[in-house]
């Protein structure tokens, strides 16, 4: 039971990371590259960086979800 309790718990704490991760971007960012140009063997690229946009609602929900994962991982049982 005690292995279980550590794995709800560092989910929580998984949870409460993304959260605070997506907050502070005000979405989830990832890097897209795109082939511009490709002549012969020379090849131009373009790497940009995006942001699919969250609901700060949502944001708020992942970390209320994994801050009760913590406390329901972290209480003994009996």
């Amino acid at each position: 039971m005690m292995r279980m309790n550590s794995i709800i718990t560092l989910a929580g704490a998984a949870l409460i990371f993304f959260g605070i991760v997506t907050f502070a971007y005000r979405g989830i960012p990832y890097r897209s590259g795109e082939k511009v140009i490709e002549v012969a063997s020379v090849r131009t690229s373009v790497n940009s960086r995006k942001i699919i946009p969250t609901s700060p609602l949502l944001i708020g929900l992942v970390l209320v979800g994994g801050a009760a994962l913590i406390a329901v991982g972290s209480t003994k049982s009996s």
